[in-house]
């Protein structure tokens, strides 16, 4: 199996470097070539799809995406360029070529005002620009007549990059007292595990285009997660943790997985058995004990 990944600096790609060459040969792009064997740029989407026909692959995973979400409100060319364009560019060029597309979306395609979790076919209602340039993204792959696998992803983390654990890390080390948002639920998800459980796909096939929902099990207050044994054992402090709104922070948009558990099921008792650690972050993400969402990996199997 020939394999392009694109976006192999980021959170996933970094962990889809590891999991994706036992499949076969691996081709790895990010946006100015730095540590990989070639640039993609998604700034022009035109060059992808070039790319992409000239190099032939049998899958193409896309790890790449404009993932400012507050930022985007003010530069929606940009996220639409990155997120819509670019996955177009590739869809065509895949249905050109034979390719199968994997491309990762997420939960912001969704406004959150579901009393349950979502499931993959709710329909998409966005808040925002982020949410709607990856929706967009989502269509015009559907639309571009290439075989594809379109997973759903959402709170994800990683011992390297900037997502929320980090964040907490470094803010319990700097204060004495932390206040965080407690009346936001969702399931907080490896970068590890998502690459893990996309060689897992590769390996056993996607028998036919989809849309999938790819999350850790359960789901958990964001204060829990974020205030969770962050100072122990992890060289980070112990700064106290106070409850908080989401209301009471000026983000743009909220996150769009509070009042439904983003795609995991949102029990209490699956909450419970699933509590990120920050010493198990540090030596891996892929450590922890995680399992897909009401979708993916259940739903390929009983294809």
């Amino acid at each position: 199996m020939r394999v392009l990944l694109l976006g192999g600096n980021g959170q996933v790609g970094r962990e889809l470097r590891r999991t994706l060459p036992a499949l076969g040969e691996v081709t790895v792009a990010t946006r100015d070539g730095a540590g990989a064997d070639m640039a993609a740029d998604f700034d022009a989407p035109p060059a992808l799809q070039a790319l992409v026909q000239r190099l032939a692959p049998d899958v193409v995973v896309n790890a790449a995406a404009y993932t400012a979400v507050d930022r985007a409100e003010s530069e929606p060319e940009a996220a639409f360029r990155v997120n819509a364009e670019a996955p177009a560019a590739l869809a065509r060029a895949c249905a050109v070529t034979g390719a199968l597309l994997l491309h990762y979306s997420t939960d912001y395609v969704f406004d959150g005002g579901n009393a349950r979790p979502y499931r993959e076919d709710d329909p998409a209602a966005p808040l925002g620009v982020y949410g709607a340039s990856k929706w967009a993204g989502e269509e015009a792959i559907r639309a571009g007549g290439a075989r594809h696998a379109i997973l759903r992803t959402a709170w994800v983390y990683a011992a390297h990059g900037r997502n929320f654990l980090r964040t907490m890390l470094q803010l319990a080390a700097e204060r004495e007292e932390l206040r965080v948002v407690a009346d936001q639920i969702g399931a907080p998800t490896p970068a590890a595990w998502i690459a893990e459980a996309t060689a897992h796909i590769l390996r056993r096939g996607v028998p036919a285009s989809g849309t999938w929902h790819l999350t850790a099990a359960g789901g958990d207050q964001l204060a829990r997660v974020r205030r969770g044994d962050h100072g122990r054992g992890a060289g980070s402090g112990s700064a106290g943790a106070l409850p908080a709104r989401a209301a009471d922070y000026q983000r743009r948009l909220p996150n769009p997985g509070a009042a439904a558990g983003v795609f995991g099921a949102g029990h209490r008792e699956a909450a419970r058995r699933f509590r990120p650690r920050a010493p198990g972050l540090a030596r891996r993400a892929a450590r922890h004990r995680a399992r897909t969402g009401p979708g993916a990996l259940k739903a390929l199997r009983r294809a």
